[in-house]
């Protein structure tokens, strides 16, 4: 789970190092890729661990989510 989620702003910031929109989108959706990683590994612990309060981590995860999607819709060229 750190794995994945320290995953996330490693990639948004190797992507806008890049100083191309076309890799930093790829980056950015690597990114958002991550989430899901993480978001699956949340549902695991679940499982595991249930007496463990998860809602903090499951509201943030979100937050991060619709970020990332709205930084990749935005950015994504219009066709």
């Amino acid at each position: 789970m750190r794995r994945a989620a320290v995953s996330i702003p490693s990639n948004i910031a190797e992507g806008q190092l890049r100083k191309n929109l076309k890799e930093y989108l790829q980056f950015l959706r690597i990114a958002y890729s991550s989430t899901a990683e993480l978001e699956t590994q949340v549902i695991i612990a679940k499982d595991l661990y249930p007496k463990i309060d998860y809602n903090r981590l499951e509201s943030l995860l979100l937050e991060v989510q619709k970020m990332l999607n709205v930084m990749i819709s935005k950015l994504e060229p219009r066709s």
